[in-house]
């Protein structure tokens, strides 16, 4: 079951080590968990459901107070904080579960004739604020495609695969590796996020270096909308005006609810294997990646810790003696004290794996990186989905955490990153609170890369007060990565938190042409207002 009020299988739990709780005493302080209400206490205040009766979809639609609750909300920490002191604010009014194209179609001639509002649902995943209801005075119907999860063609002579877009990305591999096949995106999302959720959102994976982002994957597939049914070939490639897929791409559920979804597969590779090298300073480590992406080496995936997340991964990993012992190997060979640590993948066929090894571990032996092999990098591959689940041990100590992330050119890529940082480790000093904050670059690119920072700081002595901490932080933080040459997001979206960012990376042009999109689509602003446009 999932949790109602946090990161997924309410059955699962990640604890902290002691190692690791001391280290966070020691860089913040010791801190006092605020109470959390249950969510019978959620249930039982929620407003009655306003919905108007229409027995052609009323077997789609549960009004029932435990899955309204249970759909209100998303993942950002303001959607923590607010599940977790029962401060949630507006409820949709009901959520449908349609099964079916032609049940889309039903909700959305619903929705048309009661003037109602209408969220599309995936996964749930939201760090942004994308699917949390606003209250607009009319009633709102929060759609969530679960149903429609399975595969539904596999070309393999094209190699293309058509889902139902709630399927989400456990089911999507398993489906497609019955048949030998794969579509290599992981997000750290990836259990319980579904390929709708991706494309709308344009998600990157972890192996996104092989692969390609959702973008690169997404090839066509069905919208169902206000107007009527789009759909749009998987054509691979055209000069035939504007790309009607990219118009889909990132549309956060604005212009309809994307029911079916056509993307590129791969073969199953032969071999893949993850592999740690930890340099000396950040100079060195932050050189070696833009080579390895410029030179465009073939790995498929690529991470870069900084010195302070380096650190706080080997405080928080447990199993001192065997930290300790790896401290001093490493420092015996040259990476002290700043050391960064970088993980790579390689997947393909044995041959290319062998190639692309030898050609990345010349180039980090170049800038002085230690290779450690494959044994941390495994233990990356056990944990790549489960480190969200930190959130909730932490939260029982005290503490709250959150993450930004932008990109940006390589030419940038530290001013950025320690404009971000310091704000962020300074943001609450009037308060005489500390803020530990670290960083990684987690995608690549020639032109450039992404900056991902996490940042935890002591909850206040009410909800309202921590609130009052994570706005100035997020807001302060945003508004400065836009005013230096960042996106306002990378791989999270835009959904209502981020929407008032957005006029300052698109131009005064640009939001007036995403706006005539939307209307030409959703004239009456019916689907998901406030999401992607403030």
């Amino acid at each position: 079951m999932r949790r109602w009020n946090g990161w997924g299988d309410d059955q699962f739990s990640l604890e902290l080590p002691e190692e690791g709780q001391a280290f966070l005493g020691r860089r913040i302080g010791r801190a006092t968990p605020l109470q959390d209400v249950t969510l019978k206490q959620v249930c039982s205040g929620l407003p009655v459901s306003r919905l108007p009766s229409d027995p052609a979809v009323a077997d789609q639609i549960d009004t029932g107070n435990e899955t309204r609750v249970r759909h209100a909300r998303g993942q950002s920490l303001v959607d923590w904080l607010a599940l977790h002191s029962g401060d949630i604010g507006t409820f949709p009014d009901g959520v449908a579960f349609p099964a079916s194209n032609s049940d889309v179609r039903a909700l959305l001639r619903y929705v048309h004739d009661n003037d109602l509002h209408l969220i599309a649902y995936g996964g749930g995943t939201s760090v942004a604020g994308h699917i949390n209801p606003v209250d607009q005075g009319k009633p709102i119907l929060t759609v969530s495609l679960a149903k429609m999860n399975r595969l539904l063609d596999l070309d393999r002579e094209s190699q293309l695969a058509t889902f139902g877009a709630g399927t989400p990305g456990p089911l999507v591999e398993a489906q497609l590796r019955a048949h030998g096949y794969t579509l290599g995106h992981f997000p750290q999302s990836f259990e319980l996020s579904t390929i709708g959720g991706w494309v709308a959102s344009r998600s990157s994976g972890q192996q996104s270096l092989r692969y390609g982002r959702i973008e690169q994957l997404f090839a066509g597939g069905r919208i169902e909308t206000l107007q009527g049914t789009l759909d749009i070939p998987t054509i691979p490639a055209s000069s035939a005006g504007p790309d009607i897929r990219e118009m889909i791409l990132g549309s956060e559920g604005r212009l309809g609810l994307i029911t079916e979804v056509q993307a590129r597969v791969s073969r199953l590779p032969e071999q893949e294997n993850f592999y740690v090298v930890f340099f000396p300073s950040w100079d060195l480590a932050r050189t070696a990646a833009r080579q390895l992406a410029q030179d465009r080496i073939q790995l498929s995936m690529l991470r870069l810790s900084n010195a302070i997340e380096t650190e706080t991964q080997l405080a928080l990993a447990g199993h001192p003696g065997l930290i300790g012992m790896l401290e001093k190997i490493l420092s015996l060979r040259g990476a002290r004290d700043g050391k960064c640590m970088m993980t790579f993948g390689v997947t393909g066929s044995i041959s290319q794996c062998r190639a692309a090894l030898k050609e990345a571990r010349q180039v980090c032996s170049t800038h002085q990186g230690v290779y450690t092999g494959t044994r941390l990098g495994v233990k990356w591959a056990e944990k790549r989905f489960t480190m969200p689940y930190l959130r909730e041990a932490l939260w029982h100590m005290g503490y709250a955490v959150d993450t930004l992330e932008t990109a940006t050119n390589w030419d940038n890529v530290d001013n950025l990153l320690n404009k971000i940082e310091d704000n962020l480790r300074n943001g609450l000093a009037s308060q005489n609170e500390n803020t530990h904050v670290f960083t990684h670059l987690s995608h690549f690119y020639g032109q450039g890369c992404s900056i991902y920072t996490t940042y935890v700081f002591r909850v206040a002595d009410s909800y309202p007060e921590t609130l009052a901490r994570w706005q100035h932080l997020k807001d302060t933080t945003s508004e400065l990565i836009v005013r230096n040459r960042g996106t306002i997001s990378h791989q999270h979206g835009v959904g209502k938190d981020h929407a008032p960012y957005l006029p300052l990376e698109k131009g005064e042009l640009g939001m007036r042409a995403i706006r005539a999109l939307t209307t030409s689509f959703d004239p009456d602003s019916r689907l998901n207002p406030k999401t992607l446009l403030d």
